[in-house]
């Protein structure tokens, strides 16, 4: 049997929470690039950021295989 990653969120509410960090991320991403573009933090924080974004699209697809799942259990 395959392992199953379980999510044990509020869907909307916690895309959103993710979200908002993520664009905090990106904008705090963009002025230190122009800032200092040669900067570790620069690869730091890119890091974070697209592990943010993983994890946001990782809950859409949880969400949208379990409602498939109850489509085509119907």
């Amino acid at each position: 049997m395959r392992a199953q990653r379980v999510w044990n969120v509020n869907g909307a509410a916690s895309i959103g929470q993710l979200q908002s960090r993520l664009d905090d991320l990106n904008k705090r991403l963009n002025q230190l690039e122009s800032q200092h573009p040669e900067s570790w933090k620069v690869e730091e924080l890119k890091s974070s950021a697209l592990s943010l974004s993983r994890e946001i699209d990782d809950i859409r697809c949880a969400e949208a295989t379990a409602a498939l799942r109850e489509l085509l259990r119907k």
